[in-house]
């Protein structure tokens, strides 16, 4: 895993944090919470590949 995806992560989450703010502020809780999944779909886009090696790796490692 690298350094830079905790980064990204981070990124991601704050520019959400601030968008969705912001859209709740103007009135636009539907936009908020797309814009919050959105967000969380991302991440999870980027983190599956990770976890799914994970499986692997304590697969080969019990020899499951």
């Amino acid at each position: 895993m690298d350094v830079s995806l905790i980064f990204r992560i981070a990124a991601v989450g704050i520019l959400v944090t601030i968008m969705s703010q912001i859209l709740k502020h103007s009135g636009r809780d539907e936009h908020a919470f797309l814009v919050s999944l959105a967000g969380l779909v991302l991440v999870l886009m980027w983190i599956v590949p990770y976890i799914y090696d994970l499986f692997v790796s304590i697969q080969e490692l019990f020899q499951l």
